[in-house]
């Protein structure tokens, strides 16, 4: 018999849970016990588990979000989000989300399933009456409406998903977002210098010109006592990347970087670029098996601007990720133009999603269309032929 039971607490996740995830540190119990301790404060987590005659064969992370006009659009002087669009998204967006998926990061770190065990469509039958379930709980619970159901990020290539029958019975909407930014990992790259001499001059050369501009701006890798330290401007320089955001559904707190560390230990790394003595930027790293997950960054404008530190980071990263063996670095969405001049591939995703009021639901796919338009960047190959 399959059954599927809701916890509340990562905590409370049975003994075979992590032994399911292997593979995906974003579904093993120390991710989602730091997540759960450093959340934004608009979004709550539920962990469903699938089970067939008590032998758990399936599990998916399931967030309510709590989206409102300040959650979704920050108030700084460089948004370029006319009030109009502002007002016509959170009318269709504001209020409470069920999310099967993680808005914290790019990626499927929502679902998984032994297929051995159990059909797709019977793993997705489960997982949406769990989500009924849920809804049903907070409406009764705490007053509160969902207002829609969101399925985030897949690949368009997981043809799987087009043949799930509970996604044509509830009507879900397939909706097209910006790019995963990956960059495959050669296996002959043992160094840095090996990726820099199969680069085009052309960005051998910017490779040369960015490392130049770095100029005094030294890195350090950042252990707990130091996050700790460093957590207020950590955040600072964190809020001012995000604050430049078109949209946002959440703010990390301050604490974040620190739970992530304390939870996940050397399995999350912080590095920090210092100018005499002051810290100027930063960028994190989630190491996922074989993949190298980029995680969030900050820096300040000047030094961003006057010594290419985005750049540098990527380049950093790539380092990082060369040197420790990695197979591939997930330099997630945003900025596909610049991911795509160090050597990252866009893999397209989708996600899926309904809204409760039918009227409503028929403006989402425009409202996502205007939300992620068809960015009119050019990709680079910087590698040679």
């Amino acid at each position: 018999m399959k059954t599927i039971q809701i916890y509340y607490s990562s905590e409370d996740l049975p003994a075979s849970w992590d032994e399911l995830v292997l593979h995906d540190i974003f579904l093993q119990s120390k991710y989602l016990n730091a997540l759960e301790k450093g959340a934004p404060e608009n979004i709550e987590l539920f962990y469903l588990g699938v089970f067939n005659d008590n032998i758990l064969v399936g599990v998916a992370l399931v967030q309510r979000v709590k989206l409102y006009l300040n959650d979704m659009f920050r108030k700084t002087q460089v948004s370029c989000v006319k009030e109009f669009f502002q007002k016509t998204v959170s009318k269709v967006l504001k209020g409470n989300i069920l999310v099967v998926g993680n808005l914290t990061h790019t990626g499927q770190h929502a679902l998984y399933f032994n297929e051995n065990n159990i059909t797709d469509a019977e793993y997705f039958e489960l997982v949406f009456k769990a989500l009924k379930t849920l809804k049903n709980e907070i409406k009764k619970k705490q007053g509160k409406t969902i207002r829609m159901i969101l399925l985030k990020d897949f690949f368009t290539k997981n043809s799987k998903l087009k043949r799930i029958k509970q996604f044509e019975k509830l009507n879900l909407h397939k909706v097209s977002v910006q790019p995963n930014m990956i960059l495959d990992l050669q296996r002959d790259w043992m160094s840095i210098e090996d990726y820099v001499s199969d680069l085009k001059k052309k960005y051998r050369d910017r490779y040369k010109r960015s490392k130049k501009k770095l100029a005094n701006i030294s890195s350090v890798e950042l252990d707990m006592d130091a996050i700790s330290s460093n957590n207020t401007q950590l955040h600072k320089l964190y809020l001012n990347v995000c604050n430049n955001a078109k949209f946002n559904s959440f703010i990390l707190p301050v604490n974040h970087f620190y739970t992530m560390k304390s939870c996940l230990g050397d399995a999350f790394k912080v590095f920090a670029y210092y100018f005499e003595g002051k810290l100027v930027g930063f960028y994190t790293l989630i190491l996922n098996n074989k993949h190298l997950e980029t995680y969030f960054l900050g820096y300040d404008s000047q030094h961003q601007y006057n010594n290419q530190l985005y750049l540098n980071m990527l380049y950093d990263m790539l380092k990082f990720g060369i040197d420790q063996q990695f197979s591939a670095i997930v330099y997630a969405r945003t900025a596909m133009a610049i991911k795509s001049s160090v050597g990252a591939k866009p893999h397209t995703m989708e996600m899926y999603m309904k809204h409760t009021n039918g009227f409503l639901n028929t403006l989402l796919r425009p409202v996502f269309g205007l939300m992620n338009p068809k960015n009119d960047w050019e990709e680079r190959h910087p590698f040679k032929q």
